[in-house]
């Protein structure tokens, strides 16, 4: 297998809407940075939105846009500004000294990258429950993420799987569009904070299955998705079939930083933990490394909101490149 070495000034990690934007920023900045798009550990190149039917909450599509179409217009902006694209996977890093040293899998080798300033982009996944029927209707009824898909449930009856704030989060948003909403559990207590619950039991429109899992979701992407979900108690061992039309998985998300363990601050979770005003900066505690989006985001996990704390960690980058004279 053939090995290689390459020395950027700005190489970033991660080829999601966070990745793509401050790529597009760099280059625009004289900067024409590297962008390592992940083949398998990360998750697709273009980050979750790959995954992702329709995309109607980004500003600027008001008829939405398919996930993918759009992270391939990302993908097209950013390589018209010349940035460089490298298929790999990143295996392992060095940020103990400038240049950074990045080792990566790629598809025509191993390839040894150096660059004076880095970007983290590599964002969160969602854990899943792991059922097939979960994987193959994903997109089509089974989803992540509430405040995407709400709106597309709109009188319907959906699922919520989990017990935790998300869960809660998730399922008394859902009822803003949904007719009924019913929270699956496995345990016959919630894990959510008490506020939270509190506010999910007095809803209306939230129904309980505690002390519950869900065993196979029923339906079929070429005939209008999810229609069910069987369900099994516990407790009971009694199996049930639920009549819905989505199922929202909410058992949280899983950032992408194994690969900065014992380098860079993380939060319990795994995210990133950027020390500078809240805010203010994408820096991490090392000089010349920055960090945008899902990885250190737990809160909004939206694509705008990457996308602009990817322009903010490109602009981030060329002011301290400048500074030390690159």
């Amino acid at each position: 297998m053939s090995q290689s070495r390459v020395h950027e000034r700005i190489a970033i990690i991660g080829s999601g809407p966070a990745g793509l934007t401050a790529a597009i920023y760099a280059a625009r900045a004289a900067l024409p940075p590297l962008v390592i798009e992940g083949l398998a550990k990360g998750g697709p190149p273009g980050g979750q939105l790959v995954n992702t039917t329709e995309v109607e909450n980004y500003p600027g599509f008001p008829n939405g846009v398919m996930g993918p179409d759009m992270m391939k217009l990302f993908r097209d902006q950013a390589e018209r500004f010349g940035t460089k694209f490298l298929s790999g996977d990143v295996e392992k890093v060095d940020l103990s000294r400038r240049p950074f040293t990045l080792d990566v899998m790629a598809l025509e080798g191993e390839v040894t990258v150096t660059c004076d300033a880095l970007i983290i982009a590599t964002g969160a996944v969602a854990k899943w429950l792991g059922l097939p029927s979960e994987k193959e209707l994903s997109g089509y009824g089974v989803s992540a993420c509430a405040t995407c898909d709400g709106f597309f449930f709109k009188n319907q009856r959906v699922l919520v799987v989990g017990g935790g704030d998300t869960a809660m989060e998730e399922a008394t948003y859902l009822t803003k569009h949904a007719s009924e909403v019913i929270v699956v559990h496995r345990r016959d207590e919630l894990r959510a904070s008490k506020i939270m619950q509190e506010r999910a039991r007095a809803n209306p429109k939230i129904g309980w299955m505690l002390s519950s899992a869900i065993e196979e979701i029923l339906g079929d992407k070429g005939k209008g998705g999810v229609r069910g979900a069987r369900v099994r108690n516990l407790k009971t061992g009694a199996v049930e079939t639920v009549a819905c039309q989505g199922v929202f998985i909410a058992i949280g998300h899983q950032p992408n930083t194994q690969l900065f363990e014992g380098q860079l601050d993380m939060d319990e979770a795994g995210y990133l933990v950027l020390p500078g005003t809240k805010g203010a900066s994408t820096a991490t505690k090392i000089p010349g490394v920055f960090a945008a989006g899902d990885v250190v985001d737990s809160v909004y996990r939206q694509a705008v909101t990457a996308a602009g704390s990817g322009c903010m960690a490109a602009i981030d980058a060329e002011r301290f490149l400048s500074h030390h004279g690159h």
